[in-house]
């Protein structure tokens, strides 16, 4: 039997214990002194996780927002409505880009270079950790580009749904309203002209009259975005430059990508729209015509020539021509020659005298050639048009001018030069030195150093800085021309005309939110739900009480879609046991 381990007998389990050990009642007291060994916390987690709370707990309304649009006076008007509601709503509309929470982008994809400050606006805003928002014709027409991907869209007729888009861009979602406006299957032409908006100058309103239009152009990149013409209704049109015209504006721009094919798409025409629209424009008031296509208003000129007479009427016009040559004409499927642009013009300005003529050129069209050009370059020197937009041809990715044989580059940039000095070597101003004009007053040159107007022919005239000139009509000599406009002095003792009918809003005031458009609002189809001026937030408070009514209600909403199907579950199971 091998011998035991320990010589002595243990006659309990204590006896283990040593007289050295510590007993178990020492144990006890010393637990009570221990000082518990502190886990160092992860300050930065618990930081980030504080400064960033679940989405739900965000409040909507309370941001700034920063509002950059591209383009054209479309565009423009689409921005001035995204702002307008988004206001209404709560939200700070903010010019300093640095200080905002948000970037809506509002974007032109007619040129290259547009586009490019666009993605270039877009990468910058990430980099500042910028939530953002995009709209325009850019992703409207390309949405799936990879610089945009898990970035917030709304569409060209989708800007009365802004709110909510940018609500939930900022609770860190991701979302895409693209459709188009339709009733009963028909395509509308967009959203109502009823909302809120800011107008960037509180004297002059934009109305757009029609979206899209019925041509399809070989470089045309706003088709694919805009899409085929779609008119608003004369009476919608009309309500429109009414509350206007209540709200303080003294100059009315129409506009739409071709304002001369408005209403063939509701049977109807312009000439029938504008004749309903003088009779509610007050006197010295003023409305100027957007650009239309020559096909379309062919048609209409006898009409239109009595229009543009009109005392509240610009005799001025924009018609693009974009080239002289029919060969080029019919590359680009303008459905038009030259000829017919000739007609228009010379028709107007025999029936208008001293119409203004305003056109549009692409230099270094696919396929045109040195004797092309030459006929574009006599074009000019034979109308000498005043107003010239020249435009280097600039294929856009989709279009089917961007698949054909391009110009060389050098070249297309050498002919925009040699236009731009057919252009700038005569002076379309200098025989109206010593006239007397009436000049509408309705902003402020860049330069800060004149008030800008507009007389008869919408010619820009420069005027002195008087305060008491903005917004009204005013009588001036003009002393001095430049090839983009004149400067004329007020002639003393003249009567200042003030043809507003109330007093201009405040730069950065919010219109529309007449008692009338709250009656409205609510109960038009397809609004969204966030927008009704009846429900929107006045205060932070009310905004926060909204805010947390809507987490209830949604709470609510999930436990009773919960009951439901546990409901369902019970009874399926109650069937199949039995």
């Amino acid at each position: 039997m091998p011998s035991a381990s320990c010589d002595t007998l243990l006659d309990d389990i204590e006896d283990i214990v040593s007289q050295e050990d510590s007993k178990p009642q020492d144990r006890h007291f010393s637990r009570k002194h221990v000082v518990p060994k502190v886990r160092k916390r992860n300050t930065q987690m618990y930081s980030q996780e504080e400064n960033s709370p679940p989405s739900d707990s965000i409040i909507p309304g309370i941001q700034k927002i920063w509002i950059r649009t591209w383009g054209c006076s479309h565009n423009n008007s689409d921005g001035e409505y995204m702002a307008g509601q988004l206001a209404a709503y709560g939200y700070k509309i903010t010019e300093n880009a640095s200080d905002a929470d948000l970037w809506l982008l509002n974007s032109c994809t007619v040129k290259n270079p547009a586009e490019d400050h666009f993605r270039n606006s877009i990468k910058k805003a990430q980099e500042e950790n910028k939530k953002v928002v995009l709209a325009g014709c850019v992703p409207q027409a390309q949405p799936r580009q990879d610089y945009l991907k898990g970035l917030s869209i709304i569409g060209v007729q989708q800007i009365d749904r802004v709110v909510e888009v940018v609500e939930e861009t900022i609770k860190g979602h991701s979302v895409r309203l693209l459709g188009q406006k339709k009733d009963n299957g028909k395509r509308l032409g967009g959203a109502r002209l009823d909302l809120p908006k800011i107008r960037k100058n509180p004297l002059i309103e934009i109305i757009s009259i029609n979206t899209g239009c019925l041509n399809a152009c070989t470089y045309c990149k706003t088709k694919h975005a805009r899409g085929n013409l779609a008119s608003y209704p004369i009476d919608e049109l009309v309500d429109r430059a009414k509350q206007s015209f209540q709200e303080g504006v003294c100059e009315i721009w129409l506009t739409s990508e071709d304002t001369g094919a408005y209403g063939r798409d509701i049977g109807t025409d312009l000439p029938t729209l504008l004749w309903k629209l003088v009779e509610v424009i007050p006197e010295g008031a003023m409305l100027r015509l957007g650009m239309t296509n020559p096909p379309y208003i062919l048609e209409h000129l006898e009409e239109m020539a009595k229009i543009l007479n009109h005392p509240r009427v610009y005799a001025f016009l924009h018609i693009p021509v974009q080239s002289a040559s029919d060969s080029v004409l019919m590359d680009m499927r303008r459905e038009y020659c030259v000829a017919d642009f000739k007609r228009v013009v010379d028709f107007l300005k025999e029936k208008v005298p001293g119409i203004t003529i305003a056109t549009d050129i692409i230099c270094g069209f696919p396929g045109e050639t040195d004797q092309d050009f030459q006929e574009t370059v006599k074009l000019v020197e034979e109308y000498r048009f005043p107003s010239l937009f020249i435009n280097q041809f600039y294929p856009r990715p989709g279009t089917p001018a961007a698949k054909a044989e391009q110009v060389p580059a050098q070249v297309k940039k050498q002919r925009t030069k040699d236009l731009s000095q057919v252009f700038h070597s005569y002076n379309p101003y200098d025989h109206k030195i010593g006239e007397r004009q009436h000049v509408l007053v309705t902003e402020e040159s860049f330069d800060s150093k004149f008030y800008v107007a507009h007389n008869q022919f919408y010619e820009q005239v420069l005027v002195p800085k008087d305060p008491s000139f903005m917004g009204k009509m005013v009588e001036v000599d003009i002393y001095e021309s430049g090839k983009h406009f004149m400067k004329g002095q007020p002639v003393l003792d003249a009567k200042v005309y003030t043809p507003s009918i109330s007093k201009p809003l405040v730069k950065g005031e919010v219109s529309g939110l007449t008692k009338e458009f709250r009656n409205r609002r609510g109960n038009h189809a397809g609004s969204a739900s966030y927008t009704s001026t009846e429900t929107q937030p006045t205060s932070a408070g009310s905004r926060v009480a909204l805010h947390l009514q809507r987490l209830h209600q949604d709470c609510a909403l999930r436990t009773a879609a919960a009951l439901a199907l546990l409901a369902f579950l019970l009874a399926f199971l109650a069937k199949v046991y039995n």
